[in-house]
């Protein structure tokens, strides 16, 4: 049988879906992804939920525990290959009932499956009951371990002798116990015990007839002495009475004097507590006091501090007003004036070209050689004419040139000497603004300025820091003085003598202690009545006495126990006589014990042949054992080998299904409880595997469902598991869940299906 496919509303799980490989499948989830619970709703779906399961201290019903947390209804499909075929069943809810509608049908034409039913579905398709399942290929979450099941006795027989599985060795020697048990079950229920009692009891009534007198005699002795003892107890109560009355005068009278005390403190506190204000506000008057030391004291640090202020102030006065560039100038004018002589310094620095001034005297040299030339034109025409056209040009052209020629030389040599002697005038205006302010260069006019500047805005701030520290002086003055006038008006209406803040400490903290003693007095007053009330007056008619001592409450619990003892012995006496009466004749219970010694007789017999007989079982028994554990321990012994990677060659079970382990070479085996946790579940594991081999059907062989099966192997214990379930894998289906990682890596490469959910 291989599993398809699996859709689920089961739990956490909401139509969820789960499609596993043909062969190894590894399923990697988180906790509380679901991984546990897709194993239980596999089982559910194959075997539906146990009927007697129910809800109990510590334990939630399967029915119950999965329900869906969406609130949906529970339901869910799964899909196998069987015999060839693929096949689809369905559960789900059927009126109230949870998984109560069951459905099988071939997938591929959706017929009912003949003789598929909600019962026998899992036992049909995977050929074993539910028990057995659950012990073999069905591996839960911590539930490796094997237990004791008849189905899987039954196999197991079946397997070792002719196949049959309707007996097994269990149900006959249930049977066999059950009449062991209807003779004797334990030391309280069966025909023999029940005889035993029977025969006790009456035995018992024998012995009694005897005992009964002679209590009954004991009890009434008691009781004389218990009586004469309560009288010599009264007695001495009475006296102690006696005593205790005038015990009880005397602390009345001593109460009354501690309250009469008590009250007169109480008026005096009161008349001395009258003239106080609250207690709040004198608390919070101290705290006034407190702040107003807090201001005295900033008040004196405001005044040491001011003559350093006045003398930083005065100092980066004079050091602004002593500036040798800039005087007391406003700072403003002094940064106008500097920026205007910066200015005219870079213009006189930038003086013109002398090719300039050269230009402009040939241009104007040229001028009156241009005027001459115009100034006579006829005779250059006239030349003109004579010489031809064009020739009279080319002369009266030259005529021009050596006109114009002397006075543009004059006129250049005229531009150059006026650039020498502007530029020597600008060089001395130069140098006379740079010397007026000491600077190397128009830009240190600018850094004059700029020092001048912070002198002035250092004066201006020393100057703000006296004004603001004279106002912080004057403003803690003002509070110093006004919070001063409002402690004093506080305590003078209880202590008018007080001028200063000393007196005004000490005047609060008396009146504190005043209001603290009329509280102390009042609460005194208050014992002292609550006291005196609850002393009854000894006057008072009906007034309860008190015992001078201690001695009274014991001598009365002495009465009281007395009282008890009394009433209990004498109650004893008359039981005892009434029993005496109904014990009947002592002939009739010398006959009820002659018969029942001869029936316990007889019921004895048949309990030794039974026992016999359960005996011979066992040993049939063993010997059926010894021919089907060989192999189960041998094939089990391989795969622990396997897995272990040959420490323990060796594995058994027994009777009750526990594993032993042996150590290859080692002498004994061990139980699973002597081994570590992992050792542990390697070697159920093993058993595991090689009861799937051995005691499933083969012919089509039912997955293996493996929850967190691994988690307490070391790496390379889980890699040899994982390797022997890739062996399984190749003759039936194998799903692994986890929540590590670690086998995904293991696997990888391998011809297994990976899937997250």
């Amino acid at each position: 049988m291989r599993i398809i496919e699996m859709t689920a509303t089961f739990g956490c799980l909401n139509k969820a879906t789960l499609r596993p490989g043909a062969d190894f499948t590894l399923v990697t989830a988180d906790n509380e992804s679901g991984k546990s619970t897709w194993a239980a709703f596999l089982r559910a779906m194959l075997y539906g939920f146990p009927a007697r399961d129910r809800n109990k201290e510590g334990y939630l019903a399967e029915k119950n525990r999965y329900q869906p947390w969406s609130g949906a209804p529970m339901e869910g499909s799964l899909t196998l290959e069987w015999q060839g075929r693929s096949l689809t069943l369905r559960r789900g809810p059927r009126g109230t009932t949870p998984w109560g509608s069951f459905s099988a049908v071939w997938t591929a034409s959706a017929q009912p499956v003949e003789g598929l039913t909600a019962e026998n579905c899992g036992e049909i398709l995977l050929g074993v009951s539910r028990e057995v399942f659950e012990r073999t290929a069905f591996v839960g979450q911590g539930e490796i371990s094997l237990s004791p099941s008849a189905d899987l006795e039954k196999r197991v027989a079946a397997l070792a002798t002719s196949g049959e599985e309707d007996v097994s060795f269990s149900q006959v020697e249930r049977r066999l116990k059950d009449w062991l048990n209807r003779r004797r079950a334990n030391a309280r229920f069966g025909l023999i015990p029940e005889l035993e009692a029977d025969l006790a009891q009456v035995e018992d009534c024998i012995a009694r007839q005897g005992t009964l007198l002679r209590r009954s005699q004991e009890a009434r002795q008691e009781k004389e002495a218990l009586e004469q003892k309560r009288v010599q107890l009264e007695a001495q109560l009475r006296e102690l009475a006696d005593r205790g009355q005038a015990q009880q005068a005397q602390n009345h009278r001593q109460a009354q004097v501690e309250y009469d005390q008590a009250q007169a403190e109480l008026e005096s506190a009161q008349r001395t507590a009258q003239a106080l204000p609250p207690a709040e506000e004198l608390r919070r008057a101290q705290g006034d006091l407190s702040y107003l030391n807090t201001l005295a004291a900033n008040f004196k640090q405001a005044e040491r501090s001011l003559p350093q202020a006045r003398e930083r102030a005065e100092q980066a006065r004079q050091a602004a007003q002593a500036d040798p560039f800039f005087g007391s100038w406003e700072m403003a004018q002094a940064a106008a004036k500097a920026q205007a002589d910066h200015d005219q310094a870079l213009r006189l620095k930038q003086r013109p070209s002398p090719p300039l001034f050269l230009l402009l005297g040939a241009l104007l040299g040229a001028l009156p050689g241009v005027i001459l030339a115009f100034a006579a034109p006829e005779p250059l025409v006239q030349l003109g004419f004579s010489l031809g056209l064009m020739e009279g040009c080319v002369v009266s052209f030259a005529t021009m040139l050596w006109v114009l020629l002397p006075c543009l030389l004059l006129g250049g040599a005229a531009g150059l000497l006026a650039a020498l002697l502007r530029g020597r005038s600008r060089d001395r205006a130069f140098a006379a603004i740079l010397a007026q302010y000491g600077a190397q260069t128009p830009q240190d006019i600018l850094i004059r300025a700029g020092e001048y500047g912070q002198k002035v805005n250092t004066a201006q701030e020393a100057e703000r820091d006296l004004q603001s520290l004279e106002a912080e002086r004057d403003k803690l003055l003002a509070q110093k003085e006004e919070l001063t006038a409002q402690l004093l008006d506080l305590v003078h209406p209880f202590a008018p003598e007080v001028t200063d803040l000393f007196g005004i400490s000490a005047a609060l903290s008396r009146a504190l202690q005043q209001g603290e003693n009329y509280n102390l007095a009042k609460l005194k007053a208050e014992q002292t009545q609550k006291r005196l009330t609850a002393l009854p007056s000894p006057e008072a008619a009906g007034a309860p006495i008190l015992a001078a001592t201690g001695e009274a409450a014991a001598i009365s619990a002495q009465l009281g126990a007395v009282n008890g003892e009394l009433a209990r012995v004498s109650d004893d006496h008359a039981q005892l006589r009434g029993q005496l009466g109904s014990l009947g004749d002592p002939a009739d219970l010398e006959a009820r014990r002659d018969s029942l010694r001869e029936q316990l007789s007889l019921r004895r017999g048949e309990f030794e042949a039974i026992s016999t007989a359960l005996e011979a079982l066992k040993a049939a028994d063993s010997l059926l054992r010894e021919r089907f554990s060989p192999a189960v321990n041998q094939r089990a012994g391989a795969y622990l080998s396997a897995l272990t990677g040959g420490r323990y060659d060796t594995a058994a079970l027994t009777r009750q299904f526990q594993a032993l382990a042996q150590e290859a070479g080692g002498t004994s085996p061990r139980q699973d409880l002597a081994l570590s946790g992992g050792a542990a579940q390697q070697l159920y594991l093993a058993a595991r595997l090689a009861m799937c081999d051995l005691a499933l059907p083969q012919a089509d062989p039912c997955p293996i469902l493996l929850d967190d099966a691994l988690d307490a192997f070391d790496d390379q214990r889980a890699k040899r598991a994982l390797e022997c379930l890739l062996e399984v894998a190749r003759r039936r289906q194998v799903l692994l869940f986890t929540c590590h990682g670690r086998e995904k890596e293991m696997l990888a490469g391998k011809d297994v299906t990976f899937l997250e959910v």
